[in-house]
């Protein structure tokens, strides 16, 4: 393979995202592995770059029948650089009507008829997490960065500076004196601002086993992505015991992150005793400080083996001390749903919002839900 080295980045992040376009879910940190891999490596051996390329942007072996076909059409071996692709205009497509609507008064010849369709990231974006294949999942976990969350805000006791609101009297008079006396321009101030805590509760029960990859990748994105902006997120795992997981999903690789959460999570598909782990978490975490004044977010189906009115007892608890408490059900936004749930029907009076949690989609609008908070 030969390739002119002055161009060869641009070269190599141009294939990285004909790999990405031809379904493989290339990230940027896996494009620039690969840049780093062949930095090393000789760019003019097509053997090196194919296998860098295999094992930086390829997670898994349904990723590599595309990598290759898509390393094949896009390097020619002889010529070097990308193959030009003939730019032959196909010809127009129409659609005949039928015959009753062209004899109607009412037909517009020059009326054209338009066929749109959802692109297929648009289509997973919507599907339910539970009935994807393995290829799916892992589309759909680099998609997870499309996910733009950005932190609930509360107002502080200390003010700050600001165009417009309270007049800053003592910051006016200082001024003032500096200038011996003369008067001086007004200042103004306003309430601070902070970002709130954010509580994440995660059901890892047998019936959320289906839903528990995408809800911590979920719950990593919100970690991360709050974190950058002056947020704090801290996660739980619910099951027959609680388990807290956030200092696993505060690196920034979301794979090293899940699997380091996974090895901390001891009680995988088991039990459902959400009124006891409750209760465990408000004497030992919540009532304490860390959910007061914070937004919680339980995800759960709501599946309960214990005494329900315990649910509902903590869940009074946990509403007090929080500023909002949101419930995602991943049944929520399916058609013909009904909470029948005795753990769901015990928790609905003390939950704020009570949201679907089933797609990537739904995953979005509960970032908005909780940025608004």
């Amino acid at each position: 393979m030969s390739v002119d080295l002055r161009g060869g980045d641009e070269i190599l992040l141009a294939f990285a995202r004909a790999v990405r376009a031809a379904g493989v879910p290339v990230t940027q940190d896996r494009s620039q592995g690969f840049l780093a891999a062949m930095a090393v490596l000789d760019l003019a051996d097509e053997r090196a770059t194919w296998v860098a390329g295999r094992s930086t942007l390829c997670a898994s072996p349904d990723d590599l029948v595309r990598f290759d076909a898509v390393f094949e059409a896009f390097f020619n071996a002889r010529d070097g650089l990308p193959r030009p692709r003939p730019t032959v205009p196909s010809p127009p497509q129409t659609t005949p009507f039928p015959e009753s609507e062209r004899d109607g008064d009412d037909f517009d010849a020059e009326t054209e008829t338009v066929f749109a369709s959802a692109s297929e990231a648009e289509v997973l974006r919507h599907r339910d997490v539970a009935s994807l294949t393995t290829g799916e999942r892992a589309r759909l976990a680099a998609m997870f960065a499309t996910i733009r969350p950005r932190p609930p805000m509360r107002r502080t006791a200390r003010h700050q500076r600001w165009h417009r609101g309270q007049v800053d009297a003592s910051r006016t008079l200082r001024t003032s004196l500096r200038r011996m006396g003369e008067p001086a321009r007004i200042s103004w101030r306003r309430r601070g601002m902070k970002p709130r805590r954010v509580v994440l509760l995660l059901d890892v029960s047998g019936s959320m086993s289906s839903y528990a990859d995408a809800l911590l990748r979920l719950a990593h994105r919100l970690t991360v992505s709050l974190r950058a902006q002056g947020g704090v997120v801290e996660t739980f795992t619910v099951g027959t015991r609680l388990t807290h997981v956030s200092r696993a999903l505060r690196m920034r690789d979301p794979e090293r992150a899940l699997v380091a959460a996974g090895e901390t999570v001891p009680d995988w598909s088991g039990g459902t005793r959400l009124g006891e782990t409750m209760r465990f978490f408000m004497d030992r975490w919540g009532q304490r400080g860390m959910a007061r004044g914070a937004v919680a977010v339980v995800f759960s189906d709501g599946w309960e083996r214990g005494d329900p009115s315990l649910l509902a007892e903590q869940m009074a608890r946990l509403h007090r001390v929080a500023h909002r408490v949101v419930w995602v059900n991943p049944h929520r936004g399916k058609a013909g749903y009904e909470a029948v749930q005795q753990g769901v029907l015990a928790a609905l009076p003390f939950v704020d919002d009570f949201v679907a949690g089933h797609s990537l989609a739904t995953y979005s609008e509960l970032a908005e839900v909780v940025s608004h908070a």
